[in-house]
């Protein structure tokens, strides 16, 4: 047992300390176990087959699922929208919007997704993103806390319980705390945190995707010179092909886009074409997106007797035109070694080779389009437009040209809805059905919806892999055999004995309240999920040497797991929101202590009326 207790200690101290990532520590403890002898290797390795590991690694792939189809980008903007100019309801809505959607989606990705909204609305509002970011931090925090796949300590208290054969708690049991406890960080932060968050000065308005935009828009012109034009019956384009015609040097256009409007579409025909070719054939009642001069379109509509659509391409209107989950747009600069110098290139012609398409082009500070044929130069910003996918290869294909910005975030930033929204929508819904009612063991109910999700191409399978966040997934797998060495040493029996001793004496809640303290010191500086896995076998047996109920106990450490307010080390959360905010540790220990004690005398209220200290036969 001295063996094991250096172990631990060791791993604690690697884990506050900082030095190396939680991973790696957690793969140090497991190797040291087995190499003292206390675990063979069938038990060292099992986490790595445990259901809960596996089931916090599909819920990655799901949350991805809803991030690249423009859910959290629409909730993270609605919940800033409703706000308006006022600081305290802005503070209330983010706080709210961060826990609720962190029901469903990882905390890291709530955050991920809340944080520039979060940011430009502190702006906008008059206010500093150090006065928004910490709340919202927190109100992921308190918000896992809201379903079963909230947070990964939620499946780990539970599934132990189903290790001892016992019930685990179902999919919305989690929010009879969650739900107080989430309003009670609202209500602290509206009323008291408010006051005590820093005033710290930061120059770090997000580049998302709207404010790239209306950069774009004004600084490279991108929607002058493009125009919506229908083909109508008359129109000798009609099921002819683009090569046929010879559109660039003819009348100096590009045919940016097509719509399929035809009464009568062929079957398995795409409502639109992004990237018309030389061999797209034209049909009755197509909308062509057209670039090029206005007297040389006009000369193009009179021509080939077409019809205008006269709607303006304002910031929305060219943003539903060009952009969407699968098509983006990113600005790249040309070096000075590049191969495109000297190229003529049209706008709005797509290259295929390359696959992307040049919308616009600014030198020296200045847009060109008078020329519709570009003659490159060094120097030159471009905007071009592709397949995410597309852009993102773009690095590796071509290292003299510079990528501006990251199109893998600013693809997750499109708030415009398709099909494969509310395909992944329903998955979601369709996993919270089969966890809910328990009509399938839950890593296979998560693994059946990310493998639909994959399957739909809600999240690209290439991507599958790079979404999960493996530094977590193996941190729990090398954790489990902790817990393992804690119950087969009689560690855990020892430390449940001690709490037994020093709380349990004179009442269950005193004891309970000790499980709280213990786990929450652990959560402060190790990260929560190996927190939850080191407490409990600990708060289980605890439960069972007083002869009570051990749910009350495993729930208390699942609260007192997403408690790690204190420190910005405790979750990631925490940390993510500590550069862009400007705190500093201090501001963590001012802020985030009172509410933990409040949370505290809380839970040691609520959770006894909702799971009583029952004895056990």
């Amino acid at each position: 047992m001295l063996t094991l207790g250096i172990i631990l200690a060791f791993t604690i101290a690697l884990f506050v300390w900082g030095k190396f990532s939680p991973d790696i520590v957690a793969m140090i403890s497991m190797l040291a176990l087995f190499l003292s002898g206390i675990l063979n290797l069938d038990e060292t390795l099992s986490g790595f087959s445990n259901p809960t590991v596996i089931m916090i690694a599909g819920l990655f792939i799901i949350g991805e699922g809803l991030s690249r189809t423009g859910w959290t980008a629409i909730a993270g903007q609605k919940f800033v929208k409703l706000a308006g100019k006022s600081t305290s309801k802005l503070l209330v809505i983010v706080t709210l919007g961060s826990g609720l959607l962190s029901g469903f989606v990882s905390n890291t990705g709530t955050v991920a997704a809340l944080l520039p909204v979060s940011i430009t609305a502190a702006w906008s509002a008059g206010t500093l993103p150090s006065k928004l970011l910490m709340p919202v931090a927190f109100g992921s925090n308190a918000g896992g806390l809201l379903t079963l796949t909230g947070s990964p300590t939620n499946i780990i208290v539970s599934d132990y319980l189903i290790e001892q054969h016992q019930n685990g708690f179902s999919f919305f049991e989690f929010a009879l705390i969650g739900v107080p406890l989430l309003i009670i960080a609202i209500l602290y932060f509206k009323f008291f945190g408010m006051k005590m968050l820093p005033k710290v000065q930061t120059q770090n308005k997000p580049d998302d995707l709207n404010s790239e935009m209306s950069k774009w828009i004004k600084e490279f012109s991108i929607g002058d010179n493009m125009y919506r034009l229908r083909i109508r019956s008359m129109s000798p384009l009609i099921n002819t092909q683009i090569k046929t015609w010879d559109f660039e040097s003819q009348y100096n256009i590009s045919i940016v886009r097509l719509r399929r409007r035809h009464p009568k579409p062929l079957k398995r025909e795409h409502a639109f074409v992004e990237f018309p070719d030389h061999n797209t054939e034209m049909r009755y009642h197509d909308i062509i997106t057209v670039k090029g001069n206005f007297e040389d379109v006009d000369r193009f509509i009179l021509d080939y007797k077409l019809g205008v659509i006269p709607s303006e391409f304002n910031q929305n209107e060219l943003k539903k035109e060009l952009i969407n989950q699968e098509i983006g747009l990113v600005e790249v600069l040309v070096t000075d070694t590049s191969y495109l110098i000297g190229k003529n290139v049209p706008l709005g012609t797509y290259l295929s080779k390359q696959g992307i398409q040049l919308l616009g082009v600014k030198r020296e500070g200045k847009p060109i389009n008078d020329d519709i044929n570009i003659n490159i130069k060094a120097g030159d910003s471009f905007i071009i437009r592709g397949s995410w996918e597309k852009i993102e290869d773009l690095k590796s294909v071509y290292r003299n040209l510079i990528i501006l910005g990251s199109p893998e975030a600013m693809s997750k930033n499109v708030d415009i809805l398709n099909t494969k929204s509310y395909i992944a929508l329903g998955i979601m819904l369709l996993m919270i059905v089969l966890l809910a009612f328990k009509l399938l063991p839950g890593a296979i109910a998560v693994l059946l919806c990310a493998g639909i999700m994959l399957l739909t191409g809600c999240v690209p399978i290439q991507k599958a892999y790079k979404d999960i966040s493996w530094v977590s997934v193996v941190m729990i797998a090398a954790m489990i055999p902790m817990g393992i060495a804690l119950q087969k040493t009689g560690a855990a029996q020892e430390i449940s004995n001690l709490l037994i001793q020093t709380f349990g004496e004179s009442h269950p809640i005193i004891l309970m309240g000790g499980i709280f303290i213990l786990t929450t010191i652990f959560s402060q500086t190790i990260n929560n999920s190996a927190t939850a896995v080191l407490m409990a076998p600990i708060a289980y047996m605890a439960a069972i040497g007083i002869g009570i109920s051990p749910r009350p106990f495993l729930m208390t450490v699942a609260a007192s797991a997403s408690t790690a307010y204190m420190t910005p080390m405790g979750t990631t959360t925490n940390a993510m929101v500590m550069g862009a905010g400007g705190y500093k540790f201090m501001d963590y220990l001012k802020v985030g202590t009172p509410l933990l004690i409040i949370t505290f005398l809380a839970s040691l209220i609520l959770i006894p009326l909702f799971w009583p200290l029952e004895l056990i036969d």
